[in-house]
């Protein structure tokens, strides 16, 4: 059974009927060619494509949401299993489970995970008592601490004024939130917050960290810079962090309530060796010879006599990313052998290849523009040759 290969250089498609090789709609060579800090092609269909996700769903008053499905649930509203008091390993909490929630028993101290981890979208429900009682940090006062290190507050704020850095959703002691987005005391607040933590290496610092919170979804924290580990009155000095943490909730004295608890990690940083977004020569050029050599060995399973233009392509296609030896050669040992078969034709089996040619000509053109290939090149040459003899580039009436 015959499949197609769909190659586009240049912008332009080509369909190409091959045996045993996974049919792809998308266009190859779009756009820009890589360059020293971006080892992709614009629009490049050799990029990895975002892993599925299935959403979850919004939480009402009286129901949680669900996570979505690459979500790790800390707090389903069920077991504490995978909670513990934050005095020492495997240590029960004293915290209670009550209508779907856990809930703080005061004095009884933090409570934490078992699990640890770093980067994360991490979201938390939490609701201060309904009867309102104390004033300002004695009202509905908790805290999510992030790697049990960094701390966006809880607080009952509802009509309730406080010191802003001390407000519910601020960074404790560092970051005010931008705005007071909760909802009436003794209703769940739901915070969803983006933690990048911070980076040192050889006690030297590389990436501060940053926290991005909403609540209820109102953004009240934008990437906001983590200057340290939050604390009370003192102010914060950096200090290297870990690479993972526990997460701990905090016990001050009021019974809040938690729900619906649950992490999504997050992908690595270009300084932690992503290679999504701008990035140092070496680790840009270093990525590109990564993503040729994988190329090349795709071209190396083409081979096919009978049809020599997809191998032909790929081979190409390697040399956007790196110069190599073994892809030249072969590239031009291929195109030459295809610029012959060409030549073979009768006028009417050329002229039922006018767009393939007309393609492969402008694939052509994407390496001399990027000086992949020398402008000169002799099959690129010959194909234009080929189609100005034709009158292919003739604008038709």
């Amino acid at each position: 059974m015959n499949m197609f290969r769909h190659l586009a250089l240049a912008g332009v498609l080509i369909t190409l009927s091959t045996t045993g090789f996974a049919a792809s709609p998308l266009p190859r060579f779009y756009g820009d060619a890589p360059d020293n800090h971006h080892p992709w092609t614009i629009h490049d269909p050799n990029r990895p494509q975002p892993a599925v996700v299935t959403p979850g769903t919004f939480s009402t008053q009286e129901q949680p949401g669900k996570p979505p499905s690459d979500a790790k649930v800390l707090f389903d509203g069920t077991s504490l299993s995978k909670w513990e008091a934050d005095e020492g390993v495997g240590i029960p909490t004293k915290w209670i489970i009550k209508n779907g929630a856990m809930e703080c028993v005061p004095g009884s101290g933090f409570i934490r995970t078992k699990e640890t981890f770093g980067d994360c979208q991490l979201h938390v429900e939490w609701a201060a008592p309904t009867k309102v009682e104390g004033e300002s940090q004695g009202r509905g006062n908790s805290g999510v601490f992030l790697m049990g290190l960094v701390e966006v507050q809880v607080l009952d704020n509802f009509n309730n004024p406080t010191y802003a850095d001390g407000f519910a959703s601020s960074v404790y002691g560092q970051h005010p939130p931008m705005a007071n987005a909760l909802r009436p005391s003794g209703e769940f607040q739901v915070y969803d917050i983006v933690f990048r933590r911070p980076i040192y290496r050889g006690g030297k610092l590389i990436d501060p960290g940053y926290v991005t919170v909403f609540v209820n979804g109102v953004l009240v924290q934008d990437h906001a810079i983590i200057e340290g580990v939050t604390g009370h009155m003192a102010r914060t000095k950096p200090a290297p962090f870990p690479d993972q943490g526990a997460l701990k909730l905090q016990d001050h004295g009021n019974p809040v309530r938690y729900r619906n608890i649950w992490y999504r990690e997050l992908p690595p940083r270009i300084v932690e060796g992503s290679t999504d977004g701008y990035l140092t020569t070496s680790a840009t050029l270093a990525k590109r010879k990564q993503i040729a050599a994988s190329i090349r060995a795709d071209a190396a399973t083409l081979k096919n006599d009978a049809d020599i233009l997809p191998e032909m392509l790929r081979w190409m296609e390697s040399l956007v990313y790196e110069k190599n030896s073994e892809a030249s050669k072969r590239v031009k040992q291929l195109s030459g052998q295809y610029v012959a078969s060409l030549k073979d034709l009768a006028p009417d089996k050329l002229a039922a290849k006018k767009n393939e040619v007309k393609s492969v000509r402008d694939a052509f053109r994407y390496l001399a523009k990027f000086k992949i290939l020398s402008e000169n090149y002799a099959a690129k040459a010959a194909l234009e040759q080929i189609v100005k003899d034709q009158g292919w580039d003739k604008k038709q009436p």
